[in-house]
């Protein structure tokens, strides 16, 4: 048989110099994500009297179901390098890249109102659709089986 040739695979970089994207930016601006002045001052109040370390808060979100997705914050002592930064007085706000596509364009807001004190996420997944609820499910006045 004749010899045909021999693959060469092609010549890869090594993993430390792999670039995840050239339009990838580690800085995330308001109009990535909104955080009103209440929340802002709510949560400096709350990283100002935490013990622990704190790089930064986390917002993050939760697997869709019926319901929609579920959105989150949590304390976090470290930053990835997949993670988008914001940076307020006092604070951090994080966000990974995957959790960015379900959040981009929406606003973290904290209101007071009698006897009830709560952040809220408004304009979540606005760009990509998603109504939040279905209608196969009791929480929409369906039934699963």
């Amino acid at each position: 048989m004749e010899n045909v040739g021999i693959y060469t695979p092609p010549e890869q970089k090594p993993a430390s110099e792999a670039v995840i994207s050239d339009t990838y930016t580690p800085q995330m601006t308001t109009s990535d994500l909104e955080v009103t002045e209440s929340a802002q001052h709510k949560l400096a109040e709350i990283v100002s009297q935490s013990e622990d370390e704190v790089a930064g808060i986390r917002i993050y979100v939760g697997g869709g179901g019926c319901g929609g997705m579920s959105y989150g914050m949590t304390f976090t002592d470290q930053i990835s390098d997949f993670d988008m930064v914001q940076q307020f007085d006092g604070f951090k706000v994080l966000v990974d890249v995957v959790a960015m596509n379900y959040l981009r364009g929406a606003q973290i807001d904290y209101i007071q109102e009698v006897g009830r004190e709560r952040f809220v996420f408004n304009n979540v997944f606005a760009e990509t659709g998603g109504s939040g609820v279905c209608g196969g499910c009791g929480a929409a006045g369906g039934g699963c089986a």
